[in-house]
Formats: structure tokens, sequence, C-alpha cells
């Protein structure tokens, strides 16, 4: 994409593409939901100018766009730049200067550490900690009308916005996976992480999963609004996660019926689909939305064996193929490109789906379509597939276009099984159903590195 007149990238500056560059500024999770989808397509593909790209939007916002040291929430990234090719992020697009949305820096963040496994460099880890200290230091308990942090605060002076109800939001699966995260690699605050993670917890389990106040996402919205996204991005957390709630599965169904029966609309039932709406302030079917809540029911599918929604998910990621033009913009129905919508948050609903259903994924390619650790880099040749992954034990889903010849982890080569559940480590499993093509399912430990020769 082009870059603006400054030389900036255009889409680090703006949350609409028109060839005569659409005024607005960022988008409030442009950057975040780029690297979540990146991280993903970056394993898909193993294309490295992918993890380039991803370090070259995390070093623009680092550099451009924290809060001061010296305000009362410091180091948190601003989500919007009023001035918009001043190269810099200075507030909110609606609540205007020194406003921050603490939700979205809570996503930044743990998309900073996804960044760090995929690097090693420490400049990510240390700026998701940071994050994370100022929301530990701020969180308080919540209830109905609170959320454990506000939606929007003046990061400068600590006082809410007036009139932008900014006391309350749900999107905290970024705050969820930060703590989480952060724990999990011993990080010297880790108590107070996970008493973060706790309480935070117990208000998702007291106040939105009872009583389905999802509250506000989008910066140009002022008016209350529950959203698809605060939902539907919950019930991933809690499928992928399920120790974090006995009821996961109750949990996450709970959250899909909601959401189907707020914001799918049946404009499109003659033809066997049900898109999904944006939010309540904002009723307008969404190639972005639908397709997040068709990844998701087809998790949820995978993890429970129920195929009810299964068809129906898919032909819900059909209908928002419709919106990418052959060179491919991604309009919004009735709307703009949006480099939120149509990018960060699109391609990723499409990796969570084919890791979900490898069925999807492309019959002639070979692809890594999920991984329990980060992936640091994977190399696709002819003969071979490696692999490198953050963590030295794991487990990888693949589709690939024949049976492997044999399967290293390290020096130590893995054993066939005959099926998933009788992996128990360093072993894998090859499903064709009578087709030399299938899905690979590994299991590995004491190496970071796995190779597949063919």
């Amino acid at each position: 994409m082009e870059t603006c007149p400054n030389g900036v990238p255009y889409y680090l500056q703006h949350q609409v593409w028109k060839p005569e560059h659409d005024p607005r500024g960022l988008g409030g999770d442009q950057i975040s939901m780029a690297l979540s989808s990146w991280d993903l397509l970056h394993s898909y593909l193993g294309n490295d100018s992918v993890l380039s790209n991803m370090v070259l939007i995390a070093d623009f916002w680092l550099n451009n766009g924290l809060s001061p040291a010296s305000y009362k929430w410091p180091f948190m990234p601003f989500p919007y730049n009023s001035d918009v090719h001043s190269g810099k992020y200075d507030g909110d697009m609606r609540a205007g200067p020194d406003v921050i949305q603490p939700d979205k820096a809570a996503s930044f963040a743990a998309e900073l550490l996804t960044l760090y496994k995929k690097t090693l460099q420490p400049k990510y880890l240390n700026a998701a900690i940071k994050i994370a200290d100022v929301l530990v230091a701020k969180i308080t308990p919540g209830d109905e009308e609170n959320s454990p942090w506000p939606f929007r605060v003046n990061a400068r002076t600590g006082e809410l916005p007036q009139n932008a109800f900014s006391k309350y939001t749900a999107n905290w699966t970024g705050a969820l996976r930060l703590f989480d995260g952060l724990v999990q690699l011993h990080t010297p605050n880790s108590a107070n992480y996970k008493n973060a993670f706790n309480m935070l917890s117990a208000w998702i389990k007291n106040f939105p999963l009872k009583n389905n106040k999802w509250g506000p996402f989008f910066e140009d919205i002022t008016d209350w609004s529950n959203t698809e996204i605060n939902a539907d991005t919950m019930a991933w957390y809690i499928l992928e996660n399920p120790n974090w709630d006995p009821n996961w599965k109750k949990l996450g169904r709970q959250i899909l019926d909601w959401t189907l029966s707020t914001f799918g609309t049946n404009k499109w039932l003659d033809i066997g689909v049900i898109p999904i709406q944006e939010q309540t302030a904002y009723r307008v079917p969404g190639n972005s939305h639908t397709a997040r809540h068709a990844s998701v029911e087809l998790i949820y599918s995978e993890k429970t064996g129920d195929l009810a929604k299964k068809d129906m998910a898919i032909r819900q990621l059909n209908w928002a193929t419709y919106m990418v033009d052959t060179d491919g913009k991604n309009r919004y129905p009735q709307d703009d490109i949006w480099l939120t919508d149509g990018y960060g948050d699109y391609v990723r609903h499409y990796l969570r789906a084919m890791a979900a259903a490898p069925e999807l994924a492309p019959k002639n390619q070979n692809h890594l379509l999920k991984s329990s650790s980060v992936i640091q880099k994977v190399v696709y040749s002819q003969n071979q597939i490696v692999i490198t992954t953050f963590d030295k034990s794991g487990y990888l889903l693949l589709h690939v276009t024949q049976k492997p010849s044999s399967i290293l982890a390290g020096s130590n080569k893995l054993k066939e099984c005959l099926s998933s559940e009788s992996i128990q480590n360093n072993g894998f499993v090859f499903n064709h159903k009578n087709d030399p093509k299938g899905t690979l399912r590994i299991k590995y430990t004491n190496s970071n590195q796995v190779k597949i020769n063919f």
C-alpha cells in the first residue's frame, strides 16, 4: 500500500483507504488487529516479509504513540492521531487529546508478547510489561456499571471523559492473554498478574457472561452500543482455553447463540446464510463480524463435536468473501474500505477457520494451520517443511499434500500413531481418508525445531 506525504505507510495513519486519502486517522485497534492476523499469516505462508511488517508497525506505534512517563497512565498507546499526517498518536478519535482506551492497550501488549516470542527482542517484552504493570495498578473489582478498567480515560489526569460512555466495556480478552502470558514466562511481577487475571475473570463471569452487557468497542461511536466483537472474541477465548471455566462448552454456546439472535439478519436467508451485524448502534452486517462469528462456530464444532451450526458457518465465510475485489480491496458492505475490518480483523478469521476445519484449506498446498506455541519461522520447500517454535514442546496442525516419510523433533524421530487420541509425546497422525492429501497432527518435546520430510 502507498505511503502518505510524510513517508509513513498509509495504514499507519488512516483507518479508511480511499484514492484521494481519507481525512480520518487510525482506528483504535487497527495495529493490534494487524499484528494478530499477521502472526497467523506468517505461520501459514512462511513469508518472512510478513514478520518484518509486524516489526515495522509495532515499532512505529511504540516510537510514536505512548503516553509520557509523567502521566497518571504512563506508557500506554494512544489509539488515534488527531493531526493525521503528524506521524504521532496523541489521543482518542472522539474524546480528544491525551485520552486512551485501556482495552486497546491490553490488546496491543498481548500482541507485543507474541512478537517478543517470534523475534526474541526484549524491547517487546519490556513494553508489554510496562503496559501490564499500569493495568495492574489501575484495576478495580468492577460492577454492573463499571468494568475493571474504563473504556476511555484521560491518561494525563486520570479523569474519565464526559459523554463518551467511558466507564464500561467487556473487551478484555487481550488483558487475559497478556497476564496469562506473562505468568507463563515467570516474569518478576507474575503474582500481581495472576491476581489481576483472577479479578478480571471474576468480573467477566459475574457480569457480561450473566447479563450479556458486552458494551462498546469502536472508537467512532459515542452512544451506548453492544458489539458482536466483544462477545464473540470472549467465546473464542473460552473455547481455546477450556481450563478458564469448567462450564466452557455451555458458556461458548451461550455467547454464540446470543450473538446470532442479537445481530443475525435474515436478509439473505433465501440463499441459506445469516450474516452478522456489527453492533446495536450500527446494525449493518459486516464481513469481519460475520467471518469472526463463523470462525468461532467452527472452533465450537471442533472442540465439542456438535456440528449443528457448521454448514451455516461455512456459508457465512463464503458470504464475507464477496466484499473482496480482485485486487484485494475489502469494502465494508454499503460503506468504505476499512483497514480494521477489511484486513487485520478479517484475515485472522479465515486462518482460524481452516485450523478448526482443515478440510477448508487449499487441497494442493502445504500449510501450517495451528500451533500451541508461537511460530518463529516456517520454511516450505518441495521435500521438506521446517518449523521453528518458541517453546520446546507443543502441538502442530498442518494440511499437507502427501504423507511424510519422516518427522524429526531436533534429532529425535517421531513415531506414527493410529489416532489423535493415541499421541502422547513425540508422535504424529496423518489422516487422509483414501486421499494422498490430508491433515497432519504432531506432538513434540525437547526441541523447538520440527522437520517434516516427504
